[in-house]
């Protein structure tokens, strides 16, 4: 079992929570991972240093645009690859942390990156959604690095896809770790009809009460979301879509009044199978069950709400 200070790894963020002010989900021009997963597109993708310097170029862009914003903002960084790997994405999230408008900032990461930085940064502030893939990594080398976020103090998540070949080492992270830490699961992609018995439903569902909207994403069309009204997808270019699904353009961060484009609209998907998507669902209950740790799927509750 992990040691470390619990009120800290689990506490509400002192500042903003998510959902106050503008959330910007963040993609940039990054593609490259340093794991294998078979599938992911990204699988071992690498990067030319020339890509890497535009990346590196357009988040440093980024973050001086978040610098001089006065309004209260949210930042989730959503990259295809790993960012934790590199060096620009380290210094924008600490940043971004101490500024006093940001109220969360948030990365999907695999966890392989250093953790050092967070010693320098706001760790009340910082989420990390946290991704277990155990082809890739041993148990012993992820739960090292859980570790060594609750010596720091960090707030994370942590999930796995859950693949019927990795049943059994989803089974042993939850034995591993401690009852307060929530294990989110996502819905192999790739499933057939059948591909989970009920059986394994069964478990799955005890496991992640929230697991039954990736699994089986309730019809979206018409209902109403918060993307395009406070939450906005920008890539690294600064183009503004209402979420990272829909590729309508609304404009750009860098030239447009924000005021003019952001409106209430229903969602026209037929249906949203993604976290980071229907998280933002208002019918949905996503942000009363996660609260603060919503952008870093940390849930008020690890065993759901109520």
């Amino acid at each position: 079992m992990l040691a470390g200070p619990q009120a800290l790894a689990m506490a509400p963020a002192a500042a903003l929570a998510a959902g106050q002010g503008l959330t910007l989900l963040y993609r940039g021009t990054l593609e490259s991972c340093n794991y294998t997963c078979g599938y992911c597109p990204f699988a071992k993708r690498v990067d030319s240093r020339a890509r890497l310097a535009r990346d590196a170029a357009e988040v440093a862009r980024f973050t001086a645009w978040a610098a001089q914003r006065q309004d209260p903002l949210n930042v989730l960084f959503t990259p295809w690859g790993e960012a934790l790997v590199r060096r620009h994405y380290r210094t924008a999230i600490q940043a971004l942390s101490l500024m006093p408008h940001v109220g969360q900032v948030a990365l999907q990461t695999n966890l392989s990156g250093p953790l050092a930085w967070l010693q320098d940064a706001d760790r009340n502030k910082i989420g990390l959604w946290c991704t277990y893939h155990p082809d890739q990594t041993s148990l012993e080398r992820f739960l090292e690095r859980c570790g060594r976020l609750e010596r720091l103090g960090a707030r994370f998540s942590v999930g796995v896809v859950a693949m019927r070949e990795h049943f059994g080492a989803i089974r042993a992270l939850r034995a591993a770790l401690p009852a307060r830490h929530y294990i989110w699961l996502n819905a192999y992609d790739r499933r057939g009809p059948g591909y989970y018995r009920e059986e394994d439903l069964a478990w799955l569902d005890a496991l992640d009460p929230w697991f039954a909207y990736s699994r089986r994403p309730a019809p979206s069309r018409g209902k109403p979301c918060r993307a395009g009204a406070d939450v906005l997808s920008v890539d690294g270019d600064g183009e503004l879509r209402r979420c990272h699904f829909l590729p309508e353009r609304l404009g750009n961060l860098y030239t447009d009044p924000l005021e003019q484009l952001l409106q209430q609209r229903s969602c026209p998907r037929h249906k949203c199978d993604c976290y980071i998507g229907y998280a933002h669902r208002e019918d949905l209950p996503f942000y009363s069950d996660f609260g603060s740790g919503v952008l870093a799927r940390i849930p008020v509750r690890p065993g759901g709400a109520g």
